[in-house]
């Protein structure tokens, strides 16, 4: 029979061991990204056309059409996703109907993405007509974040100090006012991490746009910003390759003859704005505590 403090010792280096064996397996993972994509990255890789059958394209139009489909999915999803979060926290009566909202959103949040695209695919392009299009893919990406996006909100309201709103109330704001005025602003910290964080997976997502935003885009023209336009990059009714989906897309065809080259140029780009959202989210959220919270 061994001690408790022999016991709490081997506990605690497995759990060590294990955290130290994630850690040197992500960095093994971002290094070796890293290594292959970072020399291949320049300001002409960064802003040129790809080209399909002759050396030297790069991701210009990918990187566009990935951040501003990425505008387009938050612009959707942050005002359903808070609104959703702010009734269930704050309306929604415990009852058999709001357990069953809960399941219905735990099920959409375990959905995988290429189920959320096929869906996309029949409703959205099919059906509704959308095509393979900007549109469709912000629409299939807010079926697939929304879920997260309620959790947070949800959660960030009820971090707020109870104490806090029956003081609002007692000094006669409305329910409303006190949810506006007293626990968003003290829940905006945890919200606006949340947001950051989902806007990452919608960054570096690719199953649910193969079915909804297409393989291909248009030649565009950056300098007719009319959005009615086939060939603007601002129209959001037209096909468009996220940087996600180029990267499988040049993999599994090969056609250009320094492909390798080009999916590990690209693969750094996403990796390492991926790793930038989540920096700027754990900055941003420890800023907006300190500041709603005045500690130091």
């Amino acid at each position: 029979m061994m001690k408790p403090k022999t016991v709490d010792k081997i506990a605690t280096a497995v759990i060590i061991g294990v955290a130290g064996l994630i850690v040197l397996v992500l960095a093994g993972l971002l290094g070796f990204i890293m290594v292959r994509g970072l020399g291949h990255l320049s300001f002409d890789f960064l802003t040129s056309p790809p080209q399909s059958i002759r050396a030297g394209g790069g991701i210009g139009p990918q990187l566009f059409n990935s951040l501003f489909l990425l505008v387009l999915t938050m612009i959707i999803t942050v005002p359903l996703g808070i609104g959703a979060g702010i009734y269930m926290s704050e309306y929604a009566k415990a009852n058999k109907f709001t357990d069953f909202i809960r399941l219905v959103v735990e099920v959409l949040s375990s959905f995988p993405s290429i189920v959320v695209g096929l869906f996309g695919l029949l409703m959205l392009v099919n059906y509704f007509g959308l095509g393979f299009s900007l549109m469709a893919g912000a629409l299939a990406l807010t079926i697939f974040n929304l879920p997260l996006m309620v959790r947070i909100t949800e959660q960030g309201l009820k971090s707020v100090p109870r104490e806090q709103k029956e003081a609002a109330l007692a000094l006669g704001l409305t329910k409303w006012k006190t949810i506006t005025s007293i626990m968003l602003p003290i829940a905006l910290p945890i919200i606006v991490s949340g947001t950051i964080l989902a806007a990452g997976r919608v960054f570096g997502e690719a199953a649910a746009l193969l079915f909804t935003a297409g393989m291909s885009s248009p030649r565009l023209d950056f300098t007719d910003w009319n959005p009615l336009s086939p060939v603007s990059p601002l129209n959001p009714f037209r096909p468009a390759e996220t940087l996600a989906v180029h990267i499988w897309k040049i993999n599994s065809e090969g056609l250009a003859p320094d492909a390798t080259e080009i999916a590990a140029g690209a693969s750094a780009v996403l990796v390492i704005t991926v790793l930038l959202f989540n920096l700027v989210a754990r900055w941003l959220g420890r800023f907006m505590y300190r500041k709603f919270t005045a500690t130091k």
